[in-house]
């Protein structure tokens, strides 16, 4: 059996990052293959930006790569890339494969190399990505909203001012998450190519993209939910606050107005 194979890495970048830039860094310009995604065949490796913030290497020699971060200003050095979010995918080739593709949840093999094929697993491992990057933010939500809940028979401007901020952030996030990663979107290209169709269908059904997003998706809502309560809750304080504050300044008022009136009692 002649099988060959390579390794895909895709890396959340740590910072926004333009394809113009990337293209600098890479001394070529980049295609546009994709929606948002673009891609550059250099030599024998491939390098893929997405519209997610994550770019995959696909056989690109660890010097390249580390050289390729250095260049936009990612500090590469192996215990940097530990603390960073990415996904490695082995990628293999089999000329005598039945069909023009298996899929697993470790790799890919494929009967047939194409640029078309290395974008679309790029695309759908960057997915994965960053389901994996919105996962671990919605896990540091989920401590900080139970830290708002559990603070929230007290009252206090400031935190009233910290649940507002909160909930701005949550909003921030279903955006950026429903409309602009677009993680469930198939790229129009696909409804005209049925085998890359077939391809994209298989590796996101073997990476569970569509299970994970409902999982982020109803966290995220619980999140929601939870603050709202709370929210509910310090708004209510916030006028019973405002209540006793009118009560003890009409009190103060009618005392005032009392010792005006018998202040000339007193006198004499």
């Amino acid at each position: 059996m002649n099988t060959k194979s390579t390794e895909l890495l895709a890396l959340y970048l740590p910072k926004p990052l333009n394809y113009k830039k990337l293209q600098l860094a890479l001394g070529a310009e980049m295609q546009k293959r994709l929606e948002g995604t673009y891609y550059l065949r250099k030599d024998d490796f491939i390098v893929v930006f997405t519209q997610f913030n994550v770019l995959a290497m696909v056989n690109m020699p660890p010097p390249e790569r580390i050289a390729l971060l250095q260049a936009l200003g990612i500090d590469a050095a192996e215990h940097d890339m530990k603390q960073m979010v990415y996904q490695d995918y082995n990628i293999c080739f089999d000329p005598a494969l039945t069909s023009p593709f298996t899929v697993s949840n470790e790799a890919i093999t494929l009967q047939s190399a194409s640029d078309l094929n290395m974008v679309i697993i790029a695309y759908v491992i960057a997915q994965s990505v960053a389901l994996d990057v919105y996962e671990q933010k919605l896990a540091d939500y989920s401590e900080r909203s139970r830290t708002l809940i559990e603070d929230s028979d007290s009252y206090s401007l400031f935190k009233r001012t910290r649940l507002a901020r909160f909930a701005k952030q949550l909003v921030l996030i279903r955006h950026d998450l429903l409309i602009d990663l677009y993680l469930l979107d198939k790229p129009n290209i696909l409804w005209d190519n049925a085998d890359a169709e077939a391809l994209y269908n298989s590796l996101a059904t073997a990476l569970e993209l569509s299970d994970r997003f409902e999982v982020v998706s109803y966290k995220l809502g619980s999140i929601k939910d939870d603050i709202i309560m709370v929210m509910d809750i310090t708004n209510h304080k916030h006028s019973s606050f405002l209540e006793w504050i009118i009560i003890v300044l009409i009190a103060v008022e009618i005392g005032m107005g009392l010792i005006e009136w018998f202040k000339p009692a007193f006198l004499h």
